[in-house]
């Protein structure tokens, strides 16, 4: 594809590969990812995943906390054709998660083209294939690959969100984000400061409890605070079977109901609920998750947490918060999230938003134009996943069966290149 000669242009060609794709491109390597190849290599459809790091659900393996578990129970967080062991607990640890997903990898055969990121993606509407543009993480060689289909599966927290704080750049003590952050032992006798009140939040300041620390959680708004189960069953495996005979609101007012049977009332805790139920509030374009209680509430109650409001502004070795309290601090933990990456690479404008998130909602976000697809942008955890990848590979395997049947009754001749690895 490419004419090169002298030394000059050796080397540049040396930096620079096209790679013909017989089968879709997957961007991403994790929980998303996987699902998809599992499905397409189930339809006998060819694919290339490309992942910018250097193993499979890189988010799971390198930027969560030890102490992590699964907050569902494992029916509603294995991924399609292959479900979790049985000897595995009803909530997967971290590790057993990561295991899980490796085996996942290795039954299907879905070997990622690992340490590549891609710089940008583009429909060639000359050629009407895509064109996805990678660049090594070791060399900074590039690879052009060019495809019928191209499935985005970079999901909803490819970036970390750091706000901009005022006056965090002078705190003279540690800042991290919750993705750097790995146990609370090291923080031991530290007062550290928590900004953020979802299940991270949570977890990350039941975990410096528990490693004696002394954590204070910034909560600057209404947040639902749910009990993980309720009378032995999972607050949302209940939901999910009453939401099959009853309306939404309806079931939002009975969980709430359960909530205040076992929390009793949380604003006296600095805990205010949202006016909106958790499971509309849920399904609303914001999509915010409620908390899923594991502990965090008993510490609260007891004031080993302390819940204060927002932030003014930083100083070398405290923070000043919005009700005129001051707070001497050690260290800051960023528990404010993640964020969709896709607008910085795909050059598409239609399919997804500003915010990297597709313009159509769950059930109907996964199929584009030209053969552009997502998953993993449901807000729906694993479940909405599983949905997608199932809908997006039997997509995908419908028009590569009925190809494959046009070109058995033409006269013998290319159609595609397949590039091997």
């Amino acid at each position: 594809m490419f004419s090169f000669s002298g030394k000059e242009n050796d080397h540049l060609f040396s930096r620079r590969r096209c790679v013909l794709v017989n089968g879709p491109v997957i961007v991403g390597a994790g929980p998303s990812g996987l699902a998809v190849g599992a499905c397409l290599r189930e339809q006998g459809v060819p694919f290339v995943v490309v992942e910018r790091a250097d193993c499979i659900a890189s988010l799971w393996q390198k930027r969560t906390y030890d102490r992590l578990k699964l907050h569902l129970p494992k029916q509603f967080c294995q991924l399609p054709k292959h479900p979790f062991p049985d000897h595995f607990p009803e909530y997967p640890t971290k590790k057993q998660f990561i295991d899980y997903l490796e085996s996942y990898a290795n039954k299907f055969d879905i070997k990622p083209q690992f340490n590549e990121s891609v710089q940008s993606a583009k429909y060639d509407d000359a050629c009407r294939l895509w064109r996805v543009k990678s660049v090594s993480n070791f060399d900074g060689s590039e690879v052009e690959y060019i495809c019928q289909w191209l499935v985005v599966a970079t999901g909803e927290n490819a970036e970390c969100v750091v706000p901009e704080i005022d006056g965090l750049k002078e705190f003279k003590g540690e800042v991290l984000h919750a993705s750097q952050y790995k146990s609370g032992e090291r923080f031991s006798g530290k007062k550290v400061l928590v900004v953020g009140c979802g299940n991270s939040g949570m977890e990350v300041s039941l975990d410096l409890c528990n490693h004696n620390a002394e954590p204070s959680m910034v909560v600057r708004s209404s947040v639902h605070v749910l009990p993980r189960e309720i009378l032995g069953r999972s607050t949302i495996e209940l939901a999910t079977l009453m939401l099959a005979w009853l309306p939404l609101w309806l079931v939002d007012k009975i969980v709430l109901l359960f909530s205040w049977i076992i929390f009793g009332n949380m604003e006296k805790y600095g805990l205010k609920r949202p006016k909106m139920g958790p499971l509309e509030l849920k399904q609303n374009a914001n999509g915010k998750t409620p908390v899923l209680d594991i502990g965090a509430l008993e510490k609260i109650r007891s004031g080993e947490v302390k819940v204060v409001p927002g932030i003014k502004r930083f100083s070398s070795g405290a923070v000043d918060l919005v009700d005129g309290q001051t707070l001497d601090i050690d260290a800051v933990v960023l528990a404010t999230g993640y964020r969709s990456n896709v607008p910085y690479w795909l050059h598409e404008t239609e399919f997804f938003k500003k915010d990297g998130f597709p313009n159509t909602p769950f059930p109907n976000g996964w199929k584009g134009k030209a053969g552009l697809y997502a998953v993993g942008f449901t807000r729906k955890g694993l479940a909405g996943v599983s949905i997608d990848a199932l809908k997006i590979s039997q997509d995908i395997g419908k028009v590569w069966t009925e190809d494959l049947q046009q070109m058995k009754q033409k006269a013998p001749r290319l159609r595609r290149c397949i590039s091997q690895f």
